[in-house]
């Protein structure tokens, strides 16, 4: 899943400082056997699972992502995948110190394959044996640039939904302030007004554990700032996050999401992903339109040499790789969700991000977080 964010925010967390994201020490040893790549994770708990067969672009990108990730950040990563490709890579990029361990798995989800079809006939796929490892606490957490579908229901049938809760994709969006968290973008179609306040909640904490603000506001996306604007399901859930403990400012407008006024802006899955999409679609087109009049004229070629730093600023603020990935938020783990196309600079950050958000506790912390207004749910569902 794709989507965009703006690191360079004060308030927001450096997800790639290494002094930040490893507070625990992972160990790998080398054991005895073919190549002196085979190995063993000592550590179960600080270990972040790689489904590393999945994604467009092959086997080759997802281990570079890893081995960046280990080489730079530190943090540990199991390899899920067919074991003598794997090797390879790993002897090619050096690897043989770093705390990379590799997890056999024979069989591979096809981005074509249906979610039930993964689920009943590849037991053995990378990415239900990397959730296998979450589910035995193997992993601490797991990351897939493979079929988003399989993923998504290979995590709730593996590690489990937290009690009544409906789970949803977050991403980070860039804004003319600081990022904002959209929830959800793409995990559900169809939605009742109590799941919308459920998503106010995991969005509110998951803005609070990674982007660090203390009390997030909270918006729901509709089609005017009013609280009688809106379809039926809106209405009632302006109604529910209105009656909560959460910051809710009311009702957002598309237009406003990006002016940095609103920390969480809430929407079913099936507004939230053509949001997302319609989003990134526009930034590579602004891109390529700049692009395209600057290779053309001689004087916009000698602004860009002296602006070339803001440009590349900008660039970076609206690049997905940035962070890598999108959470699952509302399973009894941690879950992150790459683009197919994700480079290793992307995968190397989502598997920085999902160490983080293991070591903070972010799962159980929802769990605590729907627990207390579970009377507030339970009257809405």
């Amino acid at each position: 899943m794709m989507h965009f964010v703006h690191p360079a925010c004060p308030r927001a967390r450096n997800v790639q400082n290494p002094n930040r994201l490893i507070r625990h020490a992972h160990i790998a040893v080398l054991t005895a056997g073919k190549t002196s790549l085979k190995r063993k994770i000592l550590n179960r708990k600080m270990t972040v699972a790689l489904d590393a067969m999945g994604g467009d672009r092959g086997p080759s990108v997802l281990v570079e992502g890893a081995v960046r990730a280990a080489r730079e950040s530190g943090v540990a990563v199991t390899l899920i995948g067919k074991q003598d490709i794997l090797e390879d890579l790993l002897e090619q990029h050096g690897a043989a110190a770093l705390p990379i361990g590799i997890q056999a798995a024979t069989e591979v989800v096809e981005m074509h394959d249906s979610p039930a079809d993964s689920l009943r006939r590849k037991r053995d796929s990378s990415i239900r044996v990397a959730f296998e490892l979450a589910k035995r606490h193997r992993a601490e957490a797991v990351v897939s640039a493979g079929n988003s579908g399989a993923t998504l229901a290979t995590a709730m049938i593996s590690l489990g939904r937290l009690k009544g809760v409906r789970p949803a994709i977050a991403t980070v969006m860039p804004t003319l302030k600081n990022p904002a968290v959209m929830i959800d973008v793409g995990a559900n179609v169809d939605c009742r007004p109590h799941h919308l306040l459920q998503f106010g909640i995991m969005g509110s904490v998951f803005a609070r554990e990674l982007l660090e603000y203390d009390n997030p506001k909270v918006g729901l996306l509709s089609i005017g700032e009013e609280g009688s604007k809106g379809n039926l399901q809106v209405k009632r859930a302006h109604d529910l996050l209105a009656k909560s403990d959460l910051d809710f400012v009311g009702n957002v407008e598309g237009r406003d999401v990006f002016k940095g006024d609103v920390d969480v802006v809430v929407c079913d899955g099936f507004v939230g992903n053509i949001c997302l999409k319609l989003s990134e679609g526009l930034a590579e087109t602004i891109l390529r339109m700049l692009k395209t009049e600057l290779d053309g004229n001689i004087m916009a070629s000698m602004g860009y040499t002296l602006a070339k730093s803001a440009f590349r600023k900008f660039a970076k603020k609206i690049d997905y790789a940035e962070y890598g990935g999108a959470p699952l938020l509302g399973i009894n783990g941690i879950a992150i969700i790459c683009h197919g196309s994700s480079g290793p600079k992307a995968v190397g950050n989502a598997i920085r991000m999902a160490h983080e958000l293991a070591r903070v506790g972010l799962a159980e912390k929802l769990a605590g977080s729907i627990s207390k207004r579970r009377d507030l749910i339970s009257v809405a569902n």
